[in-house]
Parts: structure tokens; sequence; C-alpha cells
């Protein structure tokens, strides 16, 4: 196993996963996430994440760009939700499980769910409750561990590819917010341009 710096990090980077070992579908949004180490990218992110969604605050969580669609803070507890379940994934690869993992329909979690009668700062304080787990649990593999192979509704994996596809499917999140949210808000009164 890898040693553990000062600040209980591991030393040295995950890598990139390769095509193989994540889901074909999400290859585009995970090229999109800087750096060669999973627990980078999620602690970058979050800061981002924490800051995108801040803008919004209360007034604006309820914000839907059209009929049916999500609205911000159900965004954002779906970003927790699906974190969650990725997480859980690559802890089971990662302890090796070999057992094929099953999908899920986010749809249906969020039918189930209440993110709308949440205040943004209780759905940001569980989003980063999440994050914390999931870097710590990232940061607690060896790259034997990183690298192991499983299968998730189907499709190969490892917990690497696992880590990055969390981190690209909240950079999926946040393009959606930037390209069709924000300009909703920023035509509000309450909420300035940048």
């Amino acid at each position: 196993m890898r040693s553990h710096g000062e600040d209980g990090r591991r030393d040295g980077s995950s890598g990139r996963p390769a095509p193989g070992e994540y889901a074909a579908y999400a290859a585009e949004d995970m090229a999109a996430v800087e750096g060669e180490d999973v627990c980078e990218a999620l602690r970058r992110q979050q800061q981002r994440t924490v800051e995108l969604f801040t803008r919004f605050g209360d007034l604006g969580g309820d914000i839907r760009y059209a009929e049916g669609k999500w609205s911000v803070k159900q965004v954002l507890g779906h970003l927790a939700d699906d974190e969650r379940i990725f997480a859980y994934r690559a802890l089971c690869i990662a302890r090796g499980d070999s057992r094929e993992l099953p999908g899920f329909d986010e749809n249906l979690y969020m039918s189930g769910a209440r993110f709308e009668h949440l205040s943004m700062e209780a759905l940001l304080e569980d989003y980063v409750a999440v994050r914390s787990a999931s870097w710590t649990l990232f940061r607690g593999l060896d790259s034997e561990a990183l690298r192991r192979r499983g299968v998730v509704n189907g499709y190969s994996a490892t917990p690497r590819g696992l880590g990055f596809h969390i981190a690209g499917h909240e950079l999926h999140h946040h393009r959606v917010l930037a390209e069709r949210y924000l300009p909703i808000a920023e035509s509000q009164l309450w909420l300035p341009n940048g």
C-alpha cells in the first residue's frame, strides 16, 4: 500500500482511467476533468460546486429552465445521490466484491426525494459531507485497489474510473447550470452577472 503524507493523502497520483474502466457514455464528461488524480479532481471541484450553488441561494433554488426539468435544488441533491452510489460501487470493487453491481433510475430516486423542501444551505452541507467521504475513500486506496476491476450495470469499471465518473458527471451539471439555469437567475434582480 502507498504511504500517506502528513495530511493523510496518498503519495502519488491515481492516474487517469483508460477506456474500459468506466461506462462509455461518460467518456465525454470525464475528458473535461482536469488532472491525473481522482482525489485532486474531487477536491478541486468541491469548491467550484459550492460557489456555483451558493450563487443561486434559496431564492434561485426553485428555478427550472423548462417544465418537467429538475430545479436547481434537485440538481444539487442528485449530485449527492449519484456520488453516494458511485462511491459505494468503488468501495465494493476496491474491496474485491465480485458481484455485478446494479444500475439505478435517477428519476425514480428523484421522485422519492424531497430536495425542494430543504434549504440550499442544508443541501450544500449534505453535498460537502458526501464529497468528504468520497475523498477519504479514494485517498485510502492503493494502486492495486484503484485498478481492480468489477462489473457495474453491465459495464467493466475500476474504482478510479468511478471516481473520475463522479467528477465528470458533476462537470456535466456545471455546464447545464451555466447554460440553462444561470441566465434565468441573472435575469432576476437578485443575482448579478458573473
